[in-house]
């Protein structure tokens, strides 16, 4: 079974004397969600990005189904690990929702007509096909995390990395982004990997609970 797996990873930010956590090990299956929570300025942030290759641990390392993320560009761990902002209004740049998952496609090759095939597809498949001529900034919190997940589905990603995705949600559109990830991970057998504060939703819909601590 694939999996990313974590091994004595430390981390500090270059301005900062204490480091974010050290000799931290962890692993993160496919056909599996996983929950990070714990208190404020644990790292549950800082692990997700190290996840997603945004940052590099400073001792130990991190893999992606035996890839270590250190031989690997940003985007060459992207085919592989899908990572949505808190604010998804920091990775959504196109003009059009269309070209928003269309872009990936393109960079991966795609000639116009198989890019319009399969970005109409994933518009659809999340529900957004309605707003395909529509710029990315007039959609809903809901709404936009779902474009990113389109985005990154698109490239072919079997992971996926949410920190805290129920910001800014009412509880209905929380467990509507919940029967999301249940259906993503029944229909992909994908990893999905979320932080949260919220004790219902990850008791819901996380099928483990990893508590980091100060």
């Amino acid at each position: 079974m694939g999996m990313i797996e974590v091994r004595d990873a430390s981390y500090r930010y270059a301005k900062s004397e204490t480091p974010v956590f050290t000799g931290f090990s962890a692993q993160f299956a496919h056909g599996e969600i996983t929950a990070i929570t714990g208190n404020n300025g644990c790292g549950k942030t800082t692990l997700t990005k190290l996840l997603a290759g945004i940052l590099r641990p400073v001792a130990g390392r991190v893999s992606i189904d035996g890839l270590n993320l250190s031989n690997m560009n940003l985007f060459e761990i992207g085919r592989h690990v899908g990572y949505v902002f808190q604010n998804p209004n920091r990775q959504l740049f196109c003009d059009t929702v269309f070209n928003e998952v269309a872009y990936g496609l393109r960079n991966l090759g795609f000639d116009d007509n198989q890019t319009k095939q399969e970005a109409e597809q994933y518009l659809e498949y999340f529900g957004l096909m309605g707003y395909r001529d529509i710029y990315p900034g007039k959609l809903s919190h809901g709404e936009k995390q779902r474009l990113a997940l389109a985005a990154i589905l698109a490239l072919g990603a079997d992971y996926f990395v949410l920190d805290e995705p129920t910001t800014g949600l009412d509880i209905r559109r929380q467990r509507e982004l919940g029967e999301l990830l249940l259906d993503l991970r029944r229909e992909l057998n994908c990893g999905i990997i979320f932080v949260s504060h919220e004790t219902d939703f990850t008791t819901r819909f996380a099928d483990r609970e990893l508590v980091m601590e100060n």
